[in-house]
């Protein structure tokens, strides 16, 4: 444990820096922007009864703003023999204007155009941010050369097998192993773990990691474009694409519905031509069909059902990035948690005390934060942290001193106080010199103090003074206090019981996963390992969420079936990449948006009922007789409305499950 003079290592929640698309940067936001403007306008003129040729230039505004793009790609769609459900909503929206009923094609339109907009928005965000990630590695290296001479070169420039000398404060240049020298290594952003990790002579360190106050000579091991962290950035990459051809369920059933809608509005048309029918009869007839059968009644039945659970959700605390989220989140069977930052804060406390020899443990716990007090050691603070807590006196301290991956020393009052981990400060025999003699210590008892507060979970930190030890520290991460509810609430929603997925070692793991009520653990893993046992759940048939919060869950993130994000301390990386994001640190809202999900989906499968009941009615009435095409405008839009207002009620803070409090912004 020592102080990190040369440089202050980040925080695990440090976020990557990324240059963020711009929301207006976006052609496509701003067609939507325009399209919707012109809508809002339209829809003023018209209700405050202007005239139509006032109005009516200002909705076909609309179609042209935001119609344009989907129907070229539609029209390109068609080129490949492929119906776009986008080209058939213009057509639709554009018969709707034909026989008078521009304002409900305007409506279409802008619902297009709005989600269009967001999904390319999204996909910006993402690519950005996945670019930032590449940054934590630094664009240099100090290379050593064979002579002895040192030598700066960019980091894409590094083989296997060269030796590069990282000094204290650094970002590691290149993913290797250490040749010489003995430091603590933040790196939380690729394993997740808490704590930074002591590092000597043979152990493997990670491109992109943060080095504390030793100087670590490292043999390169893989080049940059193979690092972890360019992996983690290409799995991200990979599993992004993989996801951003899922559709609405729904959007589905249309590209094969409207195949055959198409086909009867033609025949609709041509047969009674062909029998003798006059023209605009055999038109009339057939625009009918393509209004009473088109799926715009079925769009609507579904959108707002789910844009207003998207709504509800964002006001206790939970931003979910699109509909197609929304509905997928309903569809989970297991939820894999990661542990540091998301069952837990991130943030060590003291969490045991063990005092030694009739030692006080105020006493112990005075000592070791007066000693710790000029260090910036994670650990450190957790010491100084408790002391404050329990209101006890700093002292002073003279001759601070740190030595990397062993603890620091300090005189407190003129004694001398150790404080480092047990194995580098009492090691082989366990004897130490005090005023000039040899005074033997007990092994027997600080071995098993140690050895129970391991087993526990925790970090141990033994503390010295005078050479003797005084007692043991047992440091360990802070549970979230509603992580057993979350993880109960959880299991009581899925088919099947949730996973850990986490980066820390398996004892720590299995400690904290018995204290919340998880039985499935996987410790120890890296970024890839958590998408490979993310797969290997979804292979078995399990439709797997993830909540996770650092850079090192992103690739999980993007490769589950719904990746949540902690958004309080997550990365830039975590949060585009996520479906969803949890904007309060609330574990329970995640059980809650799941159950909100479900409620979602069961009124869009009532809207859905409601929808194609009334359509069938129409559609018989019009094919057996003759439907009247404005009874049919008002069926076709009466089952709209109603089945709109159904899928509004959730917009009630009544729909949102349990008792979570809206959050409240300032005005």
């Amino acid at each position: 444990m020592d102080t990190l003079t040369a440089a202050p290592a980040p925080t695990r929640t440090a976020a990557v820096g990324v240059r963020r698309t711009r929301l207006f940067a976006l052609a496509e936001m701003r067609w939507a922007a325009a399209a919707l403007a012109l809508f809002l306008v339209g829809l003023a003129v018209q209700l405050t009864g202007g005239p139509g040729w006032a109005y009516w230039p200002l909705y076909l505004g609309c179609y042209a703003a935001g119609g344009w793009e989907p129907a070229l790609a539609g029209l390109r769609a068609l080129r490949g023999r492929t119906l776009d459900v986008d080209l058939l909503m213009v057509a639709a929206a554009i018969g709707a204007a034909a026989i008078g009923q521009v304002l409900d094609g305007a409506l279409l339109i802008v619902i297009f155009a709005t989600s269009g907009a967001l999904e390319a928005l999204a996909t910006a965000r993402t690519a950005d941010s996945v670019r930032g990630l590449l940054d934590l590695a630094p664009d240099t290296a100090t290379r050593l050369n064979p002579d002895g001479g040192e030598a700066t070169v960019p980091v894409a420039e590094l083989a296997v097998g060269d030796v590069i000398l990282v000094r204290p404060g650094d970002r590691i240049g290149a993913d290797g192993s250490v040749l010489d020298g003995a430091s603590e290594v933040d790196q939380a952003t690729i394993t997740g773990e808490p704590l930074p990790a002591d590092k000597t002579t043979g152990d493997e360190v990670f491109a992109g990691t943060v080095n504390g106050t030793g100087a670590l000579r490292v043999r390169v091991g893989r080049p940059a474009g193979e690092s972890v962290v360019a992996r983690i950035a290409a799995q991200v990459e990979e599993a992004s694409r993989t996801k951003a051809t899922t559709q609405l369920f729904i959007e589905k059933v249309e590209q094969r519905y409207s195949v055959g809608m198409v086909a009867a509005t033609i025949v609709l048309f041509v047969v009674p031509l062909l029998l003798g029918d006059a023209v605009r009869d055999s038109l009339l007839r057939a625009m009918t069909f393509m209004i009473v059968a088109s799926p715009c009644a079925v769009v609507l039945a579904t959108m707002p059902p789910l844009l207003a659970a998207i709504a509800n959700a964002g006001r206790h605390g939970v931003l979910v990035k699109s509909a197609v989220v929304m509905e997928r989140l309903g569809a989970t069977t297991r939820v894999a948690f990661d542990k540091t930052g998301t069952l837990t804060r991130g943030v060590p406390q003291v969490a045991d005390v063990r005092a030694l020899d009739g030692h006080a443990d105020d006493e112990v716990l005075r000592l070791a934060a007066s000693a710790e007090h000029p260090s910036e050691h994670p650990l450190a603070a957790a010491v100084v942290r408790a002391a404050r807590a329990g209101g006890l006196p700093l002292t002073a301290v003279d001759e601070f001193a740190a030595q990397p991956g062993v603890g620091i020393t300090a005189r407190v009052a003129g004694r001398l106080v150790q404080v480092g981990a047990p194995d580098r400060l009492l090691p082989g025999t366990r004897t130490a010199e005090a005023g000039g003699e040899r005074v033997p210590t007990d092994p027997t008892v600080v071995d098993e103090v140690v050895a129970e507060l391991v087993a526990a979970g925790h970090t141990a930190v033994v503390v010295l003074v005078d050479h003797r030890p005084i007692g043991v520290l047992g440091i360990a991460d802070q549970l979230r206090d509603d992580a057993a509810r979350a993880v109960a609430a959880v299991t009581g929603l899925t088919a099947r019981p949730p996973v850990l997925l986490t980066g820390d070692n398996d004892r720590a793991a299995r400690r904290l996963a018995d204290q919340v009520g998880i039985r499935d653990v996987r410790a120890g893993l890296l970024p890839a390992d958590k998408v490979t046992a993310i797969r290997g759940y979804e292979q078995a048939g399990d439709r797997v969420a993830i909540v996770g919060d650092g850079i090192n869950d992103a690739p999980a993130l993007a490769a589950a079936h719904t990746g949540i994000a902690l958004g309080g301390a997550g990365s830039d990386l975590t949060l585009q990449t996520a479906d969803a994001v949890i904007i309060r640190d609330e574990l329970s809202t995640v059980p809650a948006a799941i159950a909100l999900s479900r409620r979602a989906r069961r009124v869009v499968v009532a809207n859905l009922v409601i929808a194609a009941t009334v359509i069938t009615g129409l559609v018989v009435w019009d094919l057996a007789g003759h439907l009247p095409l404005p009874l049919g405008v008002a069926g076709h839009e009466g089952s709209t409305v109603l089945v709109g207002l159904n899928g509004l009620r959730l917009l009630r803070t009544a729909a949102w499950p349990g008792t979570a409090r809206p959050v409240r912004t300032r005005a």
